[in-house]
C-alpha cells in the first residue's frame, strides 16, 4: 500500500444466502480525490459501501483503511451517508445534528449549523415534515460535517429535486480539498461527471471499469455519461 492511497480492497467477494452481491472486486483509492461509484441499482454499489462502513461483513478478501485492516478505530476515518432515511421522524433538525455531535467526536456541531442556515434548512423543522429535496440536503450536511478522512455518499441526488440538487452538489465541492477523499455512488452520472476525479464502473458486483476520468474521456472517445450509456447499454 502506498502512502497516498487511504483505502485498499482486496479480492472482496459478499454473497447473501444464494446471492452474490460483489464478486472478487478489487480498487486503490487515493487521497484527495473524488470517486464515482457508478451503475444501475442492483450493481453492488450500496453493499460496496456497506462493507467498507463495516455494516455489512465481507464473505471474503479485505478492506485496508490507511494500511490496516477494517476495525473499530478504522470507523473514525469514514463518514457514511447511507441512501436510506436513517433519522427519527420525530426528531427536529436539530435534535439530528445534536445527534451527530453526540454520536462521532469529530462532528463539527457550528459548522453543521451554518451550512443548515446557508441552505436554508430550518433547525426547528420535523423530519417527518421534511421534503425529499431539504431531507436530502439535511443527510449530506450531516456527514459533510464530520471532519474526518474517507467521505462515502450513497446516491446523494436521488429522488431530490434539480435545485437540491445543485445545492448538494455545491455542498460537496465547497467541502473538499486535498486532505479528504469522496466517493459518491450514482446512476446520474450527468449531474456529477464534472467533479468526478476517477470513475468505478459496478456491474453484476464485478468492476467493468476503473480509472482516470479524463484519461478514460480521452481514450475512448467519450464522455463519463457516454461510457455508462456503454457499459450498461443491455442491462
Amino acid at each position: 500500500m502506498n502512502e497516498n492511497e487511504i483505502l485498499r480492497i482486496e479480492n472482496l467477494t459478499k454473497k447473501y444466502y444464494n446471492k452474490t452481491a460483489l464478486v472478487d472486486v478489487n480498487l486503490s483509492v487515493e487521497k484527495g480525490k473524488i470517486y464515482g461509484l457508478l451503475g444501475p441499482n442492483g450493481s453492488g454499489k450500496t453493499t460496496l459501501m456497506k462493507v467498507i462502513a463495516q455494516l455489512h461483513k465481507q464473505s471474503s478478501g479485505q478492506v485496508l483503511i490507511n494500511g490496516n485492516p477494517l476495525s473499530y478505530e478504522s470507523k473514525a476515518s469514514i463518514s457514511y451517508m447511507p441512501t436510506e432515511n436513517f433519522l427519527y421522524d420525530s426528531f427536529k433538525v436539530k435534535h439530528a445534528v445534536k445527534f451527530y455531535a453526540d454520536m462521532y467526536k469529530d462532528f463539527r456541531e457550528d459548522y453543521a449549523m451554518n451550512i443548515l442556515e446557508e441552505i436554508k434548512v430550518d433547525p426547528e423543522f420535523r423530519i417527518a415534515k421534511l421534503s425529499s429535496g431539504l431531507n436530502g440536503k439535511l443527510k449530506v450536511a450531516l456527514a459533510l460535517s464530520r471532519n474526518t478522512d474517507l467521505y462515502m455518499l450513497d446516491e446523494p441526488l436521488n429522488g431530490v429535486d434539480v435545485l437540491s440538487r445543485d445545492t448538494i452538489m455545491d455542498l460537496i465541492t465547497k467541502s473538499y480539498d486535498e486532505t479528504k477523499t469522496f466517493i459518491i455512488s450514482t446512476h446520474l452520472v450527468s449531474e456529477i461527471e464534472k467533479i468526478l476525479d476517477s470513475v468505478i464502473f459496478l456491474k453484476d458486483g464485478r468492476v467493468e471499469l476503473f480509472g482516470d476520468a479524463e484519461e478514460l474521456r480521452l481514450s475512448k472517445g467519450t464522455s463519463v455519461e457516454g461510457l455508462y450509456k456503454e457499459v450498461y447499454k443491455n442491462v
